[in-house]
This record gives C-alpha cells, sequence and structure tokens, in this order.
C-alpha cells in the first residue's frame, strides 16, 4: 500500500541539474515520494562546490539534495549519453537547467521529446524565455535579481540592494514544481506529457507586477525604503527604550484607530488629515514618524508589544540570523549526510508533519553503477 504522506511514489524523475533552481525544484518532488535521479557531472554539480560548510559539504547541496540518487555521467560521451537517453524513456518527468540550446544538443530538444516520449513531462529552467532577444543570455540569481528590477526597489534611499537569498532561483524552483504538479493532473486527462520552459525572469517579473503598475498607470516609481513598505504605512520597524527594534504593521482604518488610542495614546491623530488614510499616511511618513519614534523611544519593547497586543495589531522583531535556530516557530527536518551523520534544516513548509525518517544527501555517483546496471541496453 502507498503511502498518503508521500503522493508521488512510484514516480521517476531525471534531473540534469544544478546549483539551486533545479535542485529546489526535485527536492520537493523528492520528499513527496517520488524517485529522483540526479545527473552530475564526473567532477560533481557546481553546487557541491560553493563551500564546506556542513561536515565538509556544501551548505547549498545539503539544503536541496535529500532523497535523490546521484549519476555521475560524462554527456560527451557516446555510451553514457545513450545511457540519459534509456533513463528518460522510462521517465515521467525530465528536468533540466543547462545552458541555452546545450539540451538540443544531448538529442532531447522538444520535438524530439514530443515524438520519442509522449508521456514525458519535460521542464527546461531557463534565464529567459527563449522567443525573447535575451534567450541567449546567462542567467544567475543576482544578474535577474537586478534586471528584472528587484534590486530597484530593494535596499536604502542611497543604495540599492540585492534580497540578501536567492529569490530568483528559489521561486523559479517552486514555479517549476508547481508547473509539473499541474502536468501530472493533466497527463491523468489526456495521458500526454508537455515541454515546459520555466524562465527565471518571468518568475521575478510576475513578483514586480504591482510597481509595474504603479509606474505604468500612475506614473510613480517604487522607492527603496530599507525595512519599511513602499506603500502601506506604518509598516516598519520602531526602536524602543531598550534598543529592540518592534516591527508595527497597520493595513487598515480600524487598526489605524486602534493603534492611535492604545498603542500611542494619541486618539487626536485619527482624524490629522495628514494621517487618516494609508494614502496620507504613506505620502506623509516622515511627518508621521516624527510623531511615532519618540513613543516608542520612550517605552520597552515589553510595552510596545504589551500594548499592540492589547490593540490587537500585528507587529513582529528584526531579528538576526541569530535568532533564527531558537526561534518559537522554527520547525526541522533531520537528513542523513554521506558519512552517516545527521543535520537538521528547516522544515519545508508544503511537507508533510508525517517526514520523520532522515533522508539521505548522496555521495558524488553513489549510484552509477547501479543506475548503470538498471538501464543497460
Amino acid at each position: 500500500m502507498s503511502d498518503p504522506a508521500r503522493p508521488l511514489e512510484g514516480l521517476l524523475v531525471v534531473s540534469i541539474e544544478q546549483a539551486v533552481a533545479a535542485p529546489l525544484c526535485t527536492v520537493r518532488l523528492a520528499d513527496a515520494g517520488a524517485r529522483v535521479i540526479k545527473v552530475e557531472r564526473p567532477e560533481g554539480e557546481t553546487a557541491r562546490h560553493y563551500d564546506s560548510t556542513v561536515e565538509g559539504m556544501s551548505a547549498y547541496f545539503v539544503w536541496l539534495n535529500r532523497g535523490k540518487e546521484s549519476a555521475a555521467l560524462d554527456l560527451k560521451s557516446e555510451a553514457d549519453l545513450a545511457l540519459l537517453h534509456r533513463m528518460v524513456a522510462r521517465a515521467d518527468v525530465l528536468v533540466q537547467n543547462l545552458a541555452p540550446g546545450a539540451i538540443d544538443r544531448l538529442g532531447l530538444s522538444a520535438d524530439i521529446i514530443a515524438a520519442k516520449f509522449p508521456r514525458l513531462i519535460a521542464v527546461g529552467i531557463v534565464g529567459y524565455g527563449q522567443d525573447t532577444g535575451y534567450a541567449a543570455m546567462r542567467a544567475y540569481d543576482l544578474l535577474v535579481q537586478a534586471e528584472s528590477g528587484i534590486c530597484a526597489v530593494t535596499g536604502t534611499p542611497e543604495t540599492p540592494s540585492k534580497v540578501g537569498v536567492s529569490i530568483a532561483d528559489i521561486g523559479t524552483g517552486m514555479n517549476a514544481h508547481a508547473a509539473i504538479l499541474e502536468a501530472l493532473l493533466m497527463r491523468e486527462k489526456t495521458g500526454r506529457g508537455r515541454v515546459i520552459e520555466i524562465s527565471m525572469f518571468d518568475s521575478m517579473a510576475d513578483w514586480m507586477a504591482v510597481p509595474l503598475l504603479h509606474y505604468e498607470r500612475a506614473g510613480r516609481e517604487t522607492g527603496r525604503h530599507g525595512l519599511a513598505h513602499a506603500s502601506i504605512y506604518p509598516y516598519r520597524p520602531y526602536v524602543c527604550r531598550d534598543g529592540v527594534a518592534v516591527v508595527v504593521a497597520i493595513q487598515q482604518a480600524s487598526e489605524w484607530k486602534r493603534f492611535c488610542t492604545v498603542v500611542l495614546e494619541r486618539a487626536d491623530m485619527i482624524e490629522d488629515r495628514r494621517f487618516s488614510t494609508n494614502a496620507a499616511r504613506s505620502a506623509n511618513r516622515e511627518a508621521l514618524d516624527t510623531e511615532i519614534e519618540p513613543i516608542f523611544a520612550s517605552i520597552d519593547s515589553g510595552e510596545a508589544i504589551r500594548r499592540l497586543d492589547a490593540a490587537q495589531n500585528a507587529w513582529g522583531k528584526a531579528n538576526a540570523v541569530r535568532d533564527l535556530p531558537g526561534h518559537k516557530a522554527l520547525r526541522r527536518i533531520e537528513v542523513a549526510l554521506p558519512d552517516g551523520k545527521t543535520v537538521t534544516l528547516p522544515k519545508p513548509s508544503i511537507l508533510s508533519t508525517a517526514f520523520e525518517v532522515p533522508r539521505k544527501i548522496p555521495a558524488l555517483g553513489a549510484d552509477t553503477e547501479r543506475i548503470r546496471a538498471e538501464f543497460s541496453a
């Protein structure tokens, strides 16, 4: 009987993957029970060599490769390329994030896949849409954040910044995962697979929809406001007397009234025309902060939080990385390294709580010979 906590059990995924985007997509499939064969270069894929933080292994690789099998293949070799084709012939899903045109040179173009493997779901992760003028551009996370405008709306007024984690890669991997699940459902209805292109730039441009609409429809460029929201206010941290920054989020008129009355103890501000609507507060944020900052600076964070709770206003703390390991909301999963040692990772949000058995990170080429035998000519 199949495990209901592992709904993709029995699915075979072949992935010619490297770095973050494709491995993130396929680790989600592996978590759900799919068998994922990771095809790597003989020297190992890129992310194996980013660092040696976790018992000599890269933190990126440990994060994204639990539960996979590793086949180290030289795809310039006729024998290994033929092996790859035999694996693809039996696969349900093929994922790849090779450089533009590389998958075609391996004899696995969209036309060939449609003709030879009609039930295959083939996902190609690319930097830019292959029908655009940027089709041949090399794409890495920072480059795509910069090209899409993410950096233009991130940082301080003086300094554009990238987001501190690889959001272009992560968002693209999430989109690829969702597209595969949709294609699997469609295959149940039609019996046919799909060739799918997932673009990193598309993923980030989609996330830039609000700044784009503000610019195109109102001629307004979204500014950079550090830890403050660009268009909702007050939505930012305020430093209390004890030096702790408490992040306040006020979005609705009712929240604003309670904030003024209970937290600020300034009911007179409710109807002040400079602050009576969110649009007015956002436009007059400097004047508003002149009123709010001294109030928070006069009380300790515990008192600020007590008032915010009493007012039913949303709040949070501006934590550092060192605060995350002990966070009350952090849930973890355990994975096994190739040497048998274990390490814990944050639990993916979509992962069933039934996930308890440690999943192993594969050593480079650990499964190559077994896979050669299984998929022999």
